[in-house]
């Protein structure tokens, strides 16, 4: 059985940080795979209008905070942990530890992971 997506305590101060200050009619985060980069694959977190339709997406919750995964790329993302990070020259982002990647570019920007990615959500 695959294992939930995680978030850090850090991450969740930062998901609830975001959807504090995101535009009005906003109802959450999706975080999603796009197809892109040196090694094929990159995550991407958006935000999720009150319009959209969640019926395909699993929510995840911890510590406090939510996010959406489409179900179209659950098989990629389940065991994953969603943690937030400041690197030793003060830049903070998201951090995302994977453990079904199989390989990620030099740079860190984009990932494989084997399988095909779905072209349709």
């Amino acid at each position: 059985m695959n294992k939930p997506i995680q978030i850090t305590l850090k991450a969740a101060e930062q998901i609830r940080s975001l959807l504090n200050d995101a535009p009005e009619g906003t109802q959450g985060l999706r975080l999603g795979v796009k197809t892109t980069g040196c090694s094929g694959n990159k995550y991407e977190i958006e935000y999720i209008s009150i319009d959209d339709k969640l019926l395909n997406d699993e929510k995840f919750e911890q510590n406090g905070a939510a996010i959406y995964i489409p179900k179209l790329y659950s098989w990629m993302l389940f065991g994953m942990t969603v943690d937030y990070i400041t690197d030793e020259l003060g830049n903070s982002r998201f951090d995302f530890q994977n453990p079904n990647e199989t390989s990620r570019c030099g740079c860190g920007e984009s990932f494989q992971i084997d399988g095909e990615l779905p072209t349709k959500i």
